[in-house]
């Protein structure tokens, strides 16, 4: 029986240059995975079929992947519908946002096209968070515009808190907004779901265990210039929160206290959930060396380098009283177009001796983004000595 089901699913793949083939335009590799998973689906291979046959020719690459990888619980009971809505959104995210359009294929359909990223119920969540961010970051100039507005808009758009009181730890975006409270897992369920659902790749970090025996936590990570930062639902700035020197003292020795990142295609690695130890259906990605490292490179940079303060203020007076403060997102990049250093001004709210500071390295040069009324400006940054630089909205 195996044997002919393997030749079966190779005489498709060989079919794909058909005119008339199911799998025109479908990566030859997916063609047997899919096939696979159609027939162990049982009397739900049906809508897997249907889902394949019936969505645009265009986005049947995407179809086919997420079929292909397809969790057996989702295999056995999602219906066609679901699927076919999920992908054409998905793909509308890819033809609005530009950001979207330059991704690498394989980043798309592994962290932005799959619609859940852990055990959570199934929902179509992508229309109705489409439906609310688009008008906010529609206008974004950059991917990071975008992450930042969402970072910054969500909790106040869903009304959800964290709270020990909800219902179960992996809930759904709509079960969280139902009761408005969330477990950090369900509050990063939520975020990563926003992300995605304006075209941003995304996908959901944590530990089973910080190595002090403190529990478990879950956050969310976006991919940016070539590579992740992490962030929360309650954000500090990309690659900046409370739990990094937890995460970067990980054992190595025991995996129950790893980082691990969540990923829809098999990496022969497990997301371990905590409600449910033994469900090993996620895949997921070691990456406890990029927490150590992140957390090594921070800490090196506090005790070298140029110490550079930004100010944001109404316009050129540079007035200084606080309500002549502006809270604004800054980035610094370096002479290779990577983002070193990221975040907000002060606002009129801070205290007067709050004030954003960086620290980069000596005698280089760099590039600094800021938001103007007129739109984004730049300057460049020289850092041959501290500097203290007070810059204009206006």
């Amino acid at each position: 029986m195996k044997i002919r089901n393997f030749f079966f699913a190779t005489l498709l793949a060989g079919m794909i240059s058909c005119q008339q083939s199911p799998y025109k335009g479908v990566d030859t590799q997916l063609v047997p995975l899919v096939e696979q998973t159609i027939e162990a689906a049982g009397t739900n291979g049906t809508q897997l079929r249907t889902a394949l046959d019936s969505i645009n020719p265009e986005y049947r690459n995407g179809m086919a992947f997420l079929i292909a990888y397809m969790p057996k619980g989702d295999r056995d009971t999602l219906s066609a519908d679901f699927l076919v809505k999920q992908v054409e959104l998905a793909y509308k995210a890819r033809e609005t946002f530009a950001w979207t359009k330059a991704l690498p294929d394989s980043i798309f359909l592994n962290d932005v096209l799959p619609y859940a990223s852990l055990d959570e119920t199934r929902e179509n969540w992508r229309e109705p968070f489409f439906e609310m961010l688009y008008p906010l970051v529609k206008d974004s100039k950059d991917m990071y515009a975008a992450i930042d507005t969402v970072n910054k808009a969500l909790r106040e758009l869903v009304k959800v808190e964290y709270n020990t009181k909800r219902n179960k730890p992996n809930q759904s975006p709509f079960e969280s907004m139902s009761i408005n409270m969330a477990s950090c897992s369900g509050l990063s369920i939520l975020l990563t779901d926003a992300f995605r659902a304006v075209g941003i790749p995304s996908r959901i970090a944590g530990t089973p265990l910080w190595v002090s025996k403190e529990g478990n936590h879950n956050w969310s990570e976006v991919w940016l210039d070539g590579q992740w930062y992490f962030t929360e639902y309650y954000p500090d700035a990309l690659n900046k929160s409370w739990f990094l020197d937890r995460a970067a003292k990980a054992d190595k020795s025991d995996p129950i206290y790893w980082i691990y990142a969540s990923s829809y295609k098999p990496t022969g690695v497990h997301f371990p959930m905590v409600w449910d130890m033994d469900n090993k259906d996620i895949p997921a990605y070691d990456v406890t060396d990029e927490y150590i490292r992140i957390y090594a490179e921070q800490q090196a940079a506090q005790q070298s380098g140029v110490s550079v303060v930004i100010r944001m203020y109404k316009n050129d007076q540079c007035s200084l009283d606080s309500e002549g403060r502006l809270a604004e997102n800054i980035v610094i990049k370096n002479s290779a177009g990577e983002i070193v250093a990221q975040g907000t001004t002060a606002g009129p709210t801070a205290d007067m001796n709050d004030y954003l500071t960086v620290r980069l390295p000596e005698n280089e040069t760099f590039t600094l983004e800021y938001p103007t009324a007129k739109g984004s400006k730049t300057m460049t940054l020289k850092t041959d000595k501290a500097q203290d630089i007070r810059l204009a909205f206006e």
